[in-house]
């Protein structure tokens, strides 16, 4: 008998193919009644395999008594219990590492497009606007002040890149890094007023919560750029909205939302916002290399051997 998991969302087929070799796997996003397969199948389920920005609730969780490992094909673990996971002896595991480019060269991207207006020009060309118009002019992005919330390995690859674009970068963290060249800023809100762009690349959390709230956007101010790539939990958003709406702050490149799917719809008329649906890592390269390490933890775990990559 194969052993039977749990699958929160859909990944990539050739994962996914591997995960059915290998177990009996319950889709629960294509379940016509959850709570029924849950009540089903939860007391034989032993893992279950979600992604990062869905996690799983603690009632699902607790649905499957005999839970074994939380597989997250993911780097965050925001939306996992992982004190309770741990008050019931169950693993945790993410896939740190792989993502990290992809996530610092889609900060890069939102950066350019926010600070050149690229898709402000594109709807201008598409529009036919080009024979009788002419778009104000955009930011320069080299040689800008980059501040960086988060200097982990994400927020490094962020500044590794920035480097190439001749700006000066500094950074806030938990604590300095004696083995970076960047300069600390204890103080999240002088960091924003010291930079040009600040780009948000912290871990989400309770202690993160709405960290990004409207004193670091008025330091950032009407000429600054505020770039996240991190969760939508670390920015206040209402107060984001106000600040582009109002002026108070220049623009933004935002990949993650506070309620996503859903986003605020008074973003959508703004031209000084670059939007993206929560496409960091999603490249078939990086989400082929989350579900092999995904796999990877899953086969250590059954067969008794270290997990991967733990986190719990």
């Amino acid at each position: 008998m194969k052993p039977e998991i749990i699958l929160v969302e859909p990944m990539m087929p050739a994962i996914e193919t591997a995960l059915d070799a290998s177990y009996t796997v319950h889709r629960l996003a294509s379940a016509p009644d959850r709570d029924r397969l849950l009540a089903e199948v939860g007391p034989r389920v032993r893992a279950i395999v979600t992604g990062g920005g869905t996690g799983v609730s603690n009632a699902v969780a607790d649905a499957c008594p005999n839970l074994g490992i939380i597989a997250i094909n993911g780097v965050g673990t925001d939306a996992v219990d992982l004190e309770h996971a741990r008050a019931r002896g169950v693993r945790v595991t993410n896939t740190p590492g792989v993502l990290t480019d992809d996530v610092a060269d889609l900060a890069m991207a939102l950066l350019l497009a926010a600070s050149r207006r690229l898709v402000v020009g594109d709807r201008f060309v598409r529009a036919g606007q080009w024979p009788t118009g002419k778009l104000p002019l955009a930011r320069k992005a080299t040689g800008k002040r980059l501040g960086i919330l988060g200097l982990g390995r994400i927020g490094e690859a962020i500044a590794v890149r920035a480097a190439g674009f001749g700006m000066s970068i500094a950074y806030t963290n938990r604590k300095p890094r004696a083995d970076v060249p960047y300069r600390f800023v204890p103080s999240l809100v002088d960091l924003a007023r010291d930079s040009d762009i600040l780009v948000v690349a912290a871990s989400a959390g309770p202690e993160s919560k709405n960290l990004v709230g409207r004193a670091v956007l008025d330091a950032l101010g009407p000429e600054g750029i505020l770039i996240n790539v991190a969760r939508g939990s670390v920015v206040d958003e209402p107060e984001l909205v106000a600040a582009l709406a109002e002026g108070r702050l220049g623009g933004a490149g935002l990949d993650v939302f506070a309620n996503e799917p859903h986003v605020p719809e008074a973003l959508f008329a703004l031209d000084n916002v670059v939007l993206q649906p929560h496409q960091a890592s999603a490249t078939l390269e990086t989400r082929t290399e989350m579900g092999e390490l995904v796999l990877a933890n899953l086969t250590a775990f059954f067969a008794g051997q270290p997990l991967r990559t733990p986190v719990v």
